[in-house]
C-alpha cells in the first residue's frame, strides 16, 4: 500500500469534526508552517492561501491512497479546493489551499484555526 503525507489545519485536526478521516492513520506530530500563508475564516472551517505572512499550524499525517481520496473529496479538489507540497519536519506533504484571496472574510492572524 502507497502511503502519502497530508498537513491538515482546521476540521481534520485531532478533536475536528472530520478528523474521523484520519482515525486510521498515522499522527506524526505538529508543524508550523514558514510565515508565507493568509488564513481565512469561513464560518465552520478555516482556508489558507499561499500569499501572506502568517506560518499556519497544524498537524501532519502518514495516509494510505484511499484517505487522500477521501481528503480530496471532503475538500472539493480541485474545483474549490487546490493542494501544494509543502516541506515538513516529516518530510513532504500535501496541504490544502485556496488559489484566490479571500475579500470579505475575517483573517485568523495567528495562523491557528482554534485560538485565533
Amino acid at each position: 500500500m502507497t502511503t502519502l503525507q497530508v498537513f491538515v489545519y482546521g476540521t481534520l485536526k485531532c478533536g475536528g469534526h472530520n478528523h474521523r478521516l484520519l482515525e486510521k492513520d498515522t499522527f506524526l506530530g505538529e508543524h508550523r508552517t514558514p510565515p508565507r500563508y493568509t488564513m481565512y475564516s469561513l464560518g465552520s472551517f478555516p482556508a489558507v492561501t499561499r500569499r501572506g505572512n502568517t506560518a499556519i499550524r497544524g498537524e501532519v499525517y502518514r495516509i494510505s491512497k484511499q484517505t487522500f481520496a477521501r481528503l480530496d473529496r471532503l475538500e472539493g479538489y480541485p474545483s474549490f479546493y487546490n493542494r501544494v507540497l509543502i516541506d515538513t519536519r516529516y518530510g513532504k506533504a500535501w496541504m490544502y489551499v485556496m488559489d484566490d484571496a479571500l475579500h470579505g472574510h475575517p483573517i485568523i492572524t495567528s495562523g491557528n484555526w482554534r485560538n485565533p
